[in-house]
């Protein structure tokens, strides 16, 4: 069974090396940050949905955003839908399992949103459904996803693709691509706020040493 855990990790590995060697991924997780951080200052927020590991990826994600990630700061807008039990549950009742995120958007999307799908085949149909309707409502769509991105890559205006057929391999390479978009996300919104703080250091610390060289 050894070889096994070996084997597992090797493989992940060889994701994670890829992953980190594609510029292309790189940069364009760094659109989708900054177009993430300016949606946020604008005073809109991020939605993020998934299934089964992915659904606690989007609970995870959201939860950074809302708590903190690098270090102590405001909160920052973003939301699960895949928390609410009641509403999930009188969807997928009233309307079908597909609706479960589209319905929940179609309450509280508004444009110029950010909606962050998570499907590792990319053919999630309610991840789909709520991907559409983004669209129409002229929320900006981002997709983390598999080898091929699947349905996703046409609804999506940020496909972030993980080289792998692998669930466990691509679940583990969007949770760590997640802390570097939540990352980054938070260094460009809380930017203004760092070069003040670097300013005022600046200046406190010229201050002490005319101080120092008066005495």
């Amino acid at each position: 069974m050894k070889h096994q855990v070996r084997k597992h990790l090797e493989d992940a590995l060889a994701v994670f090396r890829t992953v980190a060697e594609d510029s292309v991924l790189h940069a364009t997780l760094a659109e989708a940050a900054a177009v993430t951080a300016r949606a946020m200052k604008a005073g809109r927020k991020l939605m993020v949905a998934g299934n089964g590991g992915s659904a606690a990826d989007a609970q995870h994600l959201a939860a950074e955003f809302v708590c903190r990630l690098c270090k102590d700061r405001a909160a920052m807008r973003a939301i699960a839908l895949t928390t609410d039990s009641s509403a999930l549950t009188a969807i997928a009742n009233d309307y079908g399992y597909d609706r479960i995120f589209e319905r929940q958007i179609e309450a509280l999307g508004q444009s110029g949103d950010v909606f962050l799908g998570i499907s590792t085949s990319g053919n999630s149909p309610n991840v789909l459904r709520a991907l559409e309707l983004s669209r129409k409502l002229g929320i900006v769509t981002i997709g983390f996803s598999g080898e091929t991105g699947g349905k996703m890559m046409s609804l999506c205006d940020y496909a972030i693709l993980i080289p792998s057929r692998v669930t466990a391999h691509i679940q583990e390479a969007h949770l760590a691509l997640e802390h570097v978009f939540c990352a980054m996300t938070e260094q460009i919104y809380f930017a203004d706020e760092a070069q003040a703080d670097a300013e005022k250091s600046a200046a406190a610390t010229t201050a002490s040493r005319s101080v120092a060289g008066r005495n």
